[in-house]
């Protein structure tokens, strides 16, 4: 057996506030906040991580753990600057890593995290199911104040294969090597909804389909089992024996599509980084394709 397949990718809430009161057990899983809000939501994940969260997380910051040159939003870090970070935060090879976040959605931006580990070598790492949202609603204890991790030493190597470029995918939409999936609303998919972003029209790459990152999950915000994601993919065509590769608005809601078709049991999904804020602003016109405005010269 692959050594992807050794970790489940959700644990329940019940098994992690268990596991945290066991010594042994407790000592080798490291929680991490991975809250991440669009700016139009107006949220600040940090101050609510320093107000409530779950005993024994640290905070892990989107945008601080990023190529900070880049000028895309919260893309990938070299595997020397993520080893850094995620060690300050108390992480090391032999942790198993837990990450959650807050949002209402139960799982927004914490499968960014989870892909981002395992893009870096790191496969020991679960989602909480439910996130904070039913970690709370079931009762469970919660914490406040800063981060207090005891800094370890964490070596990283990036899986290149779990990584799209802006390259690759303009070199697939002639040569079609494999599919991609857009994980955003459909309405900015279409591009008859606004995106979130100043200066970023809506719409999508040619040949990319849609399956919004909301349809992964139940409406009491858990992940949907097994069987009915795989049951989605069908429906939308997507051959899950086919190479696969997931795209959304920044990076983040693309990790969505990655977990479901691990869930599926196909671990290897890979996310265009860049994903549509690249697109539109090194996109000829022809390649915006919207129902709405699209891109002009």
């Amino acid at each position: 057996m692959s050594q992807q397949f050794l970790y489940r990718a959700l644990v329940s809430a019940k098994w992690l506030s268990e596991t945290i009161k066991s010594p042994q057990a407790g000592q080798a899983v490291k929680i991490l906040d991975a809250s991440w809000y669009l700016p139009k939501m107006k949220r600040d994940p940090r101050q609510e991580f320093e107000e409530r969260h779950i005993p024994g997380a640290a905070f892990f910051d989107i945008d601080l753990c990023s190529d900070r040159t880049s000028p895309y939003d919260h893309m990938l870090p070299s595997a020397e600057d993520f080893a850094e970070y995620v060690g300050k935060l108390g992480v090391g090879n032999d942790s198993h890593v837990i990450v959650y976040d807050a949002s209402d959605q139960g799982l927004f931006s914490a499968p960014r995290v989870w892909w981002m580990f395992r893009a870096f070598g790191h496969h020991a790492v679960s989602l909480l199911d439910g996130g904070l949202k039913n970690w709370q609603r079931e009762g469970y204890p919660l914490s406040s104040g800063k981060n207090r991790a005891v800094p370890v030493e964490f070596h990283a190597s990036l899986d290149k294969s779990l990584v799209k470029t802006h390259e690759d995918i303009e070199e697939n939409i002639e040569s079609h090597r494999f599919q991609l999936v857009d994980a955003r609303p459909s309405g900015r998919f279409r591009g008859t909804e606004a995106e979130p972003r100043e200066g970023i029209e809506p719409g999508h790459i040619p040949g990319s389909l849609n399956i919004p990152f909301l349809d992964f999950l139940t409406e009491a915000a858990f992940e949907k089992t097994p069987e009915a994601i795989c049951s989605l993919f069908q429906e939308k065509k997507i051959d899950l024996s086919k190479p696969l590769v997931a795209t959304c608005g920044s990076g983040v809601t693309a990790c969505h599509v990655a977990l479901g078709a691990y869930l599926c049991g196909k671990p290897d999904v890979a996310v265009y980084d860049g994903a549509w804020v690249e697109w539109y602003m090194r996109a000829r016109p022809g390649e915006v394709i919207s129902e709405g405005k699209g891109k002009t010269l």
